[in-house]
């Protein structure tokens, strides 16, 4: 028979082992046509598509619009679309998909989650992607939002980062991890000296000039523009992630350490008008610090796993190491609130151990060594 959802043949064959009769297996026959044509609900809308051509209208829609502007942005989308979305939803016409459809997606993803294929944040952007096309469907054919009492997945029990794992190096061992990269990858430790100091992302470091009729270097003035975004290939943002514009006073040893770093460039990378330039001139990649770390955190003695995006992470508790007060944290990092903060931010055990000594003088009215 011809399923409504869908617009498809649909097979219906099933074993009946329980059923002696031709007329009682007849009637469930006519039964289950009944069901899978109730399962329409209403006439289709005439001029639906199916969600695999409409998800790919909204994509294109909201590239236009500018609401999807990164190529890594791009990326995320295409991926969650062809290897997610559409082989769960690509054959039903957008207007037939209901909140039991979404449902029973969730309980299978969940399965995955439980099976530990899938992280619950991942699955959480995959949701994220879904809600956004079906909201635009709901507006654009008037039906009501099939999304309705659908709720993220939880992700209570999962942790990013552990104690085990905090991806942030302790403020102690910051000194060691920098020398070790001075020493065995100099071309890199400018550009991680700049990452500890101000904890900004690796992709508002990359985009950087040094150089030419834009230049984000003030060099004279020691003042670092921050104002561009750099994610896959050549394409920049000619923004930041969060749109906030940066305008920062470097101290005048990182002024040197940076003026160093650039006239030690040679060929294409003198030439071109970038800060941190790959060896042709262009961008770096975004994995190109991935292998040094991983070096010189073994180096050192490291034991856990620590990545580029912690030195984000680090700052956070540099900062708080050196006192600086939260607000000027945030101005330097870029972090818009102060949750976001917390979530870069590690507690050290001295930290706590502190607070707790701290708390327990004021309680006991005594001085308690930390």
């Amino acid at each position: 028979m011809l399923d409504p959802r869908t617009g498809k043949r649909r097979e219906i064959d099933r074993a009946l082992p329980d059923v002696s009769k031709a007329r009682d297996a007849f009637a469930w026959l006519q039964a289950e046509l009944e069901r899978v044509r109730a399962g329409a609900f209403e006439p289709a809308t005439p001029t639906a598509p199916r969600f695999a051509e409409y998800s790919a209208t909204v994509f294109e829609r909201k590239v236009d619009l500018g609401n999807i502007r990164s190529a890594k942005g791009r990326e995320k989308w295409r991926v969650v679309l062809e290897r997610h979305l559409i082989p769960a939803f690509g054959d039903l016409y957008i207007d037939r998909i209901r909140p039991p459809d979404v449902k029973a997606w969730q309980a299978k993803v969940a399965a995955r989650i439980r099976a530990g294929e899938i992280a619950p944040t991942t699955a959480n952007t995959i949701l994220a992607v879904l809600r956004q096309v079906l909201g635009e469907a709901a507006d654009d054919f008037d039906i009501k939002d099939p999304m309705r009492g659908v709720e993220p997945f939880d992700t209570r029990e999962h942790r990013v980062y552990t104690e085990e794992e905090p991806n942030s190096l302790a403020p102690a061992d910051v000194p060691r991890f920098l020398e070790e990269m001075r020493v065995r990858f100099p071309q890199h430790y400018a550009f991680v000296l700049l990452g500890f100091a101000t904890g900004l992302r690796p992709s508002s470091l990359r985009p950087l000039r040094r150089s030419g009729p834009q230049a984000d270097v003030k060099w004279g003035d020691g003042v670092l523009l921050i104002r561009r975004s750099h994610t896959r290939r050549d394409e920049v943002m000619e923004t930041t992630k969060t749109d906030l514009h940066q305008r920062l006073h470097l101290p005048a040893e990182l002024v040197e350490v940076l003026g160093a770093h650039a006239a030690a460039l040679k060929g294409k990378m003198h030439d071109s008008e970038l800060l941190f330039p790959g060896e042709t001139g262009g961008f770096r990649s975004a994995s190109v610090l991935d292998k040094p770390f991983v070096a010189v955190s073994k180096a050192i003695g490291l034991p856990y796993r620590f990545t580029p995006r912690g030195m984000r992470r680090t700052y956070q508790d540099l900062a708080r190491a050196a006192g600086i007060h939260d607000v000027v944290t945030r101005a330097i990092s870029g972090h818009a609130t102060p949750a976001m903060q917390r979530h870069y931010s590690t507690a050290s055990s001295e930290e706590v151990r502190g607070a707790l000594a701290a708390v327990i003088s004021i309680a006991t009215g005594r001085p308690i060594a930390a």
